[in-house]
C-alpha cells in the first residue's frame, strides 16, 4: 500500500509557511521548516511495511503541473494533506480537482483547522477521512492499518458512510512519545528544509514535547492539537542528538516543541549535554518562555550545555493584553527573562504581535519600542513581527464571533494569511496594522543596531550569517510590503 504525505505547491503569494507552522504566512524568501509530526507519520508507516512518497512540492521545488503529474503516475493508494487555516479552501479545490480527473486515492486532511472544524471538511470536499488532534502520525498508521490489514479505526476520525458522516469519537492524547523511533531524515529529505541558523548545514530539527508545557494563550492555534502537554525523557532527545551529529555530522539543531520543557526536565538535560561532550560539538536552539529563564541560573547553565538561541513571545508591552491573552507572565518578567538569557550569552529572538482588537495605536507602538529598545540595548538579537490572527478553534477566534469584531466574514479564510489584519482595531486602519509590521523590520536598519551587529562580526561565519540575516530582513519587508497595504484597505 502507496502512501504519499504531501504539501502542494501553492506559491501565488510567495512561499507558503504552513508546514510544522504554529501561525501561518507568506514568505518571499524561501526557508522551510521541517514537518516533525508527518515526518514521524512517515517513519511509522514505512516501519510498518508502507510504501511512504515524500512529496513535499514546496521544498522540493516543484510546480503545480509536476506535483499533480507525480500523482497521476504513481497512484498512490492513500494522499495526506496538513491543513491551515489560510490555505484549507486551496485544498479543498484540490481535492475536487483530484477527483474530477479521476484519482481513486483515499484522501485524508490532519492539522490544527480540521481538529476545530473536522465537519466542515466533509461537507465542503470530497475528502474521505479526517484525522483530528496531534497524534497524526500515530492515527495515521491506525487509519492506513484499518484500510489494509482491518484493524479499528482509532478514536478522533472522521469519514464517509455512503452519504453518512460519521466520528470514532475525541482523540487521544495518551500515546507515550518514549516509544516513538528516530525520525528517518533520509526518507524525509530533512536537508532540504532550514531556517537562519549559525552554522547552516548541516541542521536538523528536533521536536522533543507537544506542545507546550503552558498551553494557555489564547490565540496559538496548536492549543487545538495539544490541550495537554507532554514530552520525551531528557535522555531520549539526548540519544537523537548524538544520533543526529553521528549520522550526519549536525553542527546545529533548532527543537521546534512550543515550548521547551523547563525545570528539573531542562537542568537534566543540560548537565547530560555537558557530561556527554555534546557542547563542545554543537549549537541548540529552542523556543522558551521568558519565565523560565527569570532565575539567572538558569541561562547560564543553558549556555555551559550549548544553547546559542532562544525564540521567546514579548507579544506585547501592555500587562493588560498579556493577561487577555493568557499569556502567564507580565512586562517586568519579560525584560527581567531577555536580560539574563542575554547576559549569559544566548541570543534572544523576540516576536511581537501588532492588531489587537482592543488595543490602540499608542498601545501598539509601545509594544514596538521596547522590542526595538531591547534590541538597540543588546538583549535581543532579533525581532519577528506579525499580524495577530484568531484561528479557528482557539478561544481568540470565538472571542471575535462573540464580540463581532471581523472585519469580513469569519469564514473567509483565505484572508486570515496575516496579509491583512482579521479584527477590527480602536483607531488604527487596516494598512496601518500592516505599516506597523514592516515598521519592525525596518528597526533593522537602524544605525545602533547595524553598529552593535558590525561590533559582533569576528569571523566569515559571523558574515555569513548577518547576510543572510539581511537578506531575511528585506524578504519580510516585501511580505509586509505595498501590494499588500493596498488590499489590506479593500
Amino acid at each position: 500500500m502507496k502512501v504519499f504525505i504531501s504539501y502542494p505547491p501553492f506559491r501565488d503569494k510567495g512561499s507558503p509557511m504552513w508546514t510544522q507552522n504554529r501561525q501561518f504566512q507568506w514568505y518571499h524568501v524561501g526557508s522551510y521548516i521541517y514537518p516533525l509530526v508527518p515526518a514521524m507519520a512517515a517513519r511509522l508507516l514505512d516501519r510498518e511495511g508502507f510504501e511512504v512518497g515524500w512529496d513535499d512540492a514546496i521544498a522540493q521545488g516543484r510546480n503545480l503541473d509536476e506535483f499533480l503529474s507525480n500523482i497521476y503516475s504513481e497512484k498512490p493508494d492513500l494522499i495526506v494533506f496538513e491543513t491551515k487555516t489560510p490555505i484549507v479552501k486551496r485544498l479543498w479545490s484540490l481535492l475536487k480537482e483530484l477527483r474530477a480527473k479521476g484519482v481513486e486515492s483515499k484522501l485524508v486532511l490532519f492539522g490544527d483547522h480540521v481538529t476545530a472544524k473536522p465537519e466542515e471538511s466533509m461537507l465542503e470536499s470530497p475528502v474521505d477521512y479526517v484525522i483530528t488532534g496531534g497524534n497524526y502520525d500515530i492515527s495515521l498508521l491506525e487509519l492506513a492499518k484499518h484500510l489494509r490489514d482491518g484493524d479499528d479505526l482509532p478514536a478522533g476520525i472522521w469519514s464517509r458512510d455512503g452519504d453518512q458522516v460519521r466520528n470514532t469519537g475525541k482523540f487521544r492524547l495518551d500515546f507515550d512519545l518514549n516509544e516513538l523511533p528516530f525520525i528517518d531524515r533520509r526518507l524525509t529529505k530533512a536537508h532540504l528544509y532550514g531556517e537562519k541558523w549559525k552554522k547552516r548545514l548541516p541542521f536538523m530539527y528536533t521536536m522533543v514535547g507537544r506542545d507546550c508545557p503552558w498551553a494557555k494563550c489564547t490565540f496559538c492555534a496548536w492549543t487545538t492539537l495539544y490541550p495537554r502537554f507532554r514530552t520525551r525523557s531528557p535522555e531520549s532527545l539526548l540519544d537523537e542528538i548524538g544520533y543526529l551529529m553521528d549520522e550526519f555530522g549536525t553542527k546545529e539543531i533548532f527543537d521546534d516543541t512550543g515550548t521547551f520543557p523547563g525545570g528539573n526536565w531542562l537542568e537534566k538535560f543540560c548537565k547530560g549535554m555537558i557530561e556527554r561532550g555534546y557542547n563542545k560539538r554543537i549549537l541548540f536552539s529552542c523556543n522558551m518562555r521568558f519565565d523560565y529563564m527569570l532565575n539567572p541560573e538558569v541561562p547560564k547553565l543553558m549556555k555551559k550545555a550549548g544553547f546559542r538561541k532562544v525564540k521567546s513571545g514579548l507579544e506585547s508591552a501592555s500587562d493588560e493584553t498579556l493577561a487577555k491573552i493568557r499569556k502567564g507572565y507580565g512586562v517586568k518578567e519579560i525584560i527581567r527573562g531577555c536580560q539574563n538569557a542575554a547576559r549569559a550569552g544566548i541570543d534572544v529572538h523576540l516576536t511581537v504581535i501588532v492588531g489587537y482588537p482592543w488595543e490602540t495605536r499608542e498601545d501598539a507602538q509601545r509594544t514596538l519600542d521596547l522590542a526595538r529598545k531591547l534590541m538597540a540595548d543588546g538583549d535581543a538579537e532579533m525581532l519577528q513581527a506579525t499580524i495577530l490572527v484568531p484561528y479557528p478553534g482557539t478561544p481568540l477566534y470565538q472571542y471575535g464571533i462573540d464580540n463581532k469584531l471581523f472585519r469580513f466574514d469569519a469564514r473567509d479564510y483565505d484572508r486570515f494569511d496575516m496579509t491583512e489584519p482579521v479584527f477590527k482595531t480602536p483607531d488604527m486602519a487596516p494598512e496601518e496594522v500592516v505599516q506597523m509590521c514592516q515598521g519592525v523590520y525596518r528597526s533593522f536598519l537602524s544605525p545602533r543596531f547595524v553598529l552593535r551587529r558590525l561590533r559582533d562580526t569576528h569571523s566569515w561565519e559571523d558574515v555569513d550569517y548577518l547576510l543572510r540575516g539581511v537578506r531575511a530582513v528585506v524578504g519580510h519587508l516585501r511580505d509586509f510590503g505595498k501590494g499588500r497595504r493596498k488590499k489590506a484597505v479593500r
